[in-house]
């Protein structure tokens, strides 16, 4: 497999934002997005070749895995956007927080922010849909419809767009009702497999698991028969589950692309070459970028993750099972339910806080 360098014009920063400074819209407050920098910044892609290891002339070990997997750097500063620069990005509710905190933040209008994001990226931009409706599968429907009809008056088309839901099983029947409907979904807060393959059979385009989370709450719970199940043959609870969620997917014919977030380290990253996306924090890519990659390094770039793998994989007949509401509680253990709830309880605190922030600044001084 073999790496090219795009160098498009990087007049994005110098023209379209200043430094650290970022425009924000009236409406959704909650709002996340998921955006693509490849006219911004050079960019490095992977050829389509089916080599499963790397070549030799790669000069770090951020190169190397980026030839496998999209990149995400997980900042709310967008200046460490030209040191590490991303083919994909995300949003939260969690960053727009940090960048509405930042001490040196200056707006200059408040736009629609998926609406401006839209012009400037060629990739598709995500919506998160407010998580006090985990529960509610018409209401996000609803306030799905209602956004994509906000999103049409200012020229954004439906293909663009992707709508952040959290994986309850109301939020998966939402992505399954949206989906059939030709709208674009994101679940999010899946902590086990019956969660992601649930979300896979609703047709989601975008499935996203915490690793991290998940092996913190192994590391001082017990009780969780999918843990301790991993645990016992030796594999880490959260990388198990990205690897059992993309065998799953791509051995029966999914149309979903997984995203590992809460990676912790560059073990992590390796272990997980070959997902679609790797949300990654900054100290981490650091990292990479500073080692450079040899022949003889101590880690190999082997793609642990592959449709060839996947093929290989043997699920058990409870896992093919066609999952529905009943079926899926009964198989969410503690440590999904638990961080499920955890993280819809944090997201709800994050609008929460937004909306407080921006009821301070909205509307401005004589408008």
């Amino acid at each position: 497999m073999s790496v090219t360098l795009k160098s498009p014009p990087s007049s994005f920063l110098s023209s379209s934002l200043p430094k650290s400074r970022l425009g924000f819209a009236n409406g959704s407050s909650s709002s996340t997005l998921l955006f693509k920098f490849n006219r911004s910044f050079p960019v490095l892609r992977a050829s389509s070749g089916s080599s499963s290891s790397v070549d030799t002339g790669l000069s770090t070990e951020l190169d190397a895995v980026s030839t496998f997997s999209e990149i995400v750097p997980d900042t709310v500063i967008f200046d460490d956007f030209e040191k590490f620069p991303p083919t994909a990005a995300t949003v939260s509710s969690s960053l727009l927080l940090g960048i509405l905190s930042l001490p040196d933040t200056i707006f200059r209008a408040l736009v629609n922010v998926g609406g401006d994001l839209a012009k400037l990226v060629p990739g598709r931009v995500s919506t998160e849909v407010d998580a006090r409706l985990a529960y509610d599968t018409h209401g996000i429907i609803r306030r799905v419809h209602d956004l994509l009809r906000l999103y049409d008056e200012i020229a954004v088309p439906p293909e663009r767009l992707l709508f952040k839901i959290p994986s309850t099983w109301q939020g998966i029947e939402a992505s399954r009702l949206l989906e059939s409907e030709g709208i674009q979904t994101h679940l999010t807060f899946v902590y086990s497999f019956a969660q992601a393959a649930a979300a896979a059979q609703a047709g989601a385009s975008v499935i996203q698991i915490f690793v991290g989370r998940v092996r913190d709450w192994a590391r001082s719970h017990s009780g969780d028969p999918e843990i301790e199940a991993a645990i016992q043959r030796g594999e880490d609870p959260g990388l198990a589950l990205v690897t059992k969620a993309y065998n799953y997917i791509h051995k029966y014919g999914h149309k979903s692309k997984l995203m590992a977030a809460a990676v912790r380290n560059k073990q992590d990253i390796f272990s997980l070459l070959g997902v679609d996306y790797i949300i990654a924090p900054l100290k981490v890519l650091q990292s990479l970028k500073e080692s450079n990659t040899s022949p003889d390094e101590k880690y190999s770039y082997d793609r642990r993750l592959s449709p060839q793998s996947a093929a290989r994989y043997d699920f058990t007949a409870e896992e093919l099972t066609k999952w529905d509401q009943l079926s899926l509680a009964s198989a969410m253990g503690p440590a999904s339910v638990e961080l499920l709830a955890a993280g819809l309880d944090g997201y709800v605190n994050q609008a929460k806080r937004v909306e407080e922030l921006l009821d301070k600044i909205w509307p401005p001084p004589n408008v």
